[in-house]
């Protein structure tokens, strides 16, 4: 395989199906497994909640292709951090990796390793009692323990080489969107279901309470679309990256809408709107009512693999963030290494693994959740805003169809979403814009010990020794 070698020491090795590949396994995740049922006890009306998940997915659709744009332009590791410093500040792009740490990526990879195991569980509940301890703790202990075991098991496979870690993400991707759609054609095809659930439902009121809900509804469904972006955090390993990362975003982030929208509809004509509202587990009420109960475990098994598809997407891509802040001196010096053989930030990958064993440890699914919703949104808005710098500079490579109405839409809709969701859940909301605050002095000491750094090595390079015309010249 053709590969070049970037000066950060990453090699150009990813092509655009793998590329894709990653793009659509960091998207199908939880999201769409959990948030249906939740939305329609808010909703209440099936044409309403269909029209969102359109919505968002057409917000995916507008925000990949800025993206495309912008990693045209700038091909390198870390995502919003690398357009952020560049086009704005280094303080912007130290805040989106530094959110990136904690909620970009190591809460979704203990997110979806919790949820791994719940559902695994689900299907399979003789792992859970091994007969050790009282049931109930057992229970909780045997299911971190698991979810602990498939982060350490995805962190070495991908502390192996980009290679082998793509390898494995193509055929996981390729199997779990094999299964979704074998699930909803079978469902359409064999099961009982009944369009007429279309038509029921309650009158939403669109007054400032329905718009708030709509506000919140709206962010749920960007969490599920999160990963649109995913292609963009490892530029700096990805082969022609002009023509490459355009198109696996705006491919990938098509595929995905695609297929929420039919899951969805499947999902309606599984179940009415009123057995749907406040279903976590939609999508084992779906296969129920379709084939019979046997089935929800066999669906179980399906979403429980979704996810440990999406974790190792996550565990790619986060370390790409850290590596970059590391060689800029915005974080630890460690960060930045590459391995010698593997040619991976291994100790970043290292990292980041541990810090979601830790959040496993002490977390809980719906506490990450609810914790992620509102700060994945603050800074892609950011970033897409960045096009218009980009256009004015005259950097822009491949410039985007549309042009200044898509990224427009994605910046003025994802401020909307925010601004709502604030309003109707301010506590969860503040926690998030409190750890970007908190941010601020860190990136502050990491500036003095980078300047303190270049001040030391500068006056290496004029000591006696190592001037050329020292005495050891």
């Amino acid at each position: 395989m053709k590969s070049d070698s970037t000066p950060n020491g990453l090699q150009r090795k990813i092509g655009p199906f793998s590329l894709t590949s990653i793009v659509v396994a960091n998207m199908i995740g939880a999201g769409i497994f959990t948030t249906s049922g939740l939305l329609m006890q808010d909703l209440r009306h099936p044409w309403l909640m269909l029209g969102l998940w359109l919505a968002g997915g057409v917000i995916a659709l507008c925000g990949a292709l800025s993206y495309g744009e912008l990693g045209a332009a700038i091909p390198r590791a870390g995502g919003e951090y690398a357009f952020l410093s560049q086009l704005f500040h280094p303080l912007a792009g130290f805040l989106s990796g530094w959110v990136s740490f904690f909620v970009g990526f190591s809460a979704p990879i203990a997110a979806s390793a919790i949820g791994f195991s719940e559902y695994l569980s689900r299907a399979c509940p003789s792992l859970l009692l091994w007969g050790v301890l009282a049931p109930e703790t057992e229970t909780v202990l045997v299911k971190k323990a698991i979810a602990m075991l498939v982060i350490a098991a995805f962190t070495l496979i991908h502390m192996r080489g980009i290679d082998f870690g793509t390898a494995v993400q193509n055929l996981l991707t390729l199997l779990k969107v094999g299964l979704i759609v074998g699930l909803i054609t079978s469902g359409f095809l064999l099961g009982n279901g009944d369009f007429r659930h279309f038509s029921q439902g309650e009158t939403f009121r669109f007054d400032f309470s329905g718009w708030k809900t709509i506000g919140l509804s709206l962010m749920w469904i960007m969490f599920a679309y999160s990963g649109w972006n995913a292609s963009a955090y490892i530029g700096s390993e990805v082969r022609e990256p002009r023509r490459n990362l355009p198109r696996s975003l705006l491919l990938g982030t098509s595929v995905v809408l695609l297929l929420y929208i039919l899951l969805n509809i499947f999902y309606l004509y599984a179940a009415p709107p009123a057995e749907m509202a406040g279903v976590i587990s939609i999508g084992g009420l779906a296969v129920g009512n379709l084939f019979g109960p046997a089935f929800e475990s066999i669906l179980s098994l399906l979403i429980a693999f979704a996810l440990f598809s999406s974790l190792s997407a996550f565990i790619i891509l986060g370390p790409r963030v850290y590596f970059s802040m590391a060689v800029d001196g915005y974080f630890f010096r460690f960060a930045g290494e590459v391995h010698p053989c593997y040619g991976v930030p291994h100790k970043s990958i290292l990292m980041q693994g541990g810090i979601a064993l830790v959040m496993v440890l002490f977390g809980t699914f719906d506490q990450l959740l609810t914790y992620m919703g509102f700060s994945l949104g603050i800074f892609p808005i950011l970033a897409v805003l960045g096009v218009f710098k980009l256009r004015r500079r005259g950097e822009s490579l491949t410039p985007m169809p549309g042009f200044p109405f898509v990224p427009l839409f994605y910046i003025v809709t994802g401020v909307l979403i925010l601004g709502l969701a604030f309003f109707e859940r301010p506590l969860e909301s503040g926690i998030a814009v409190l750890t970007v605050l908190v941010g601020i002095p860190v990136y502050l000491v990491f500036r003095r010990k980078a300047a303190d750094r270049h001040v030391a090595g500068h006056a290496d390079d004029m000591s006696p020794g190592s001037h050329p015309g020292g005495k050891n010249a």
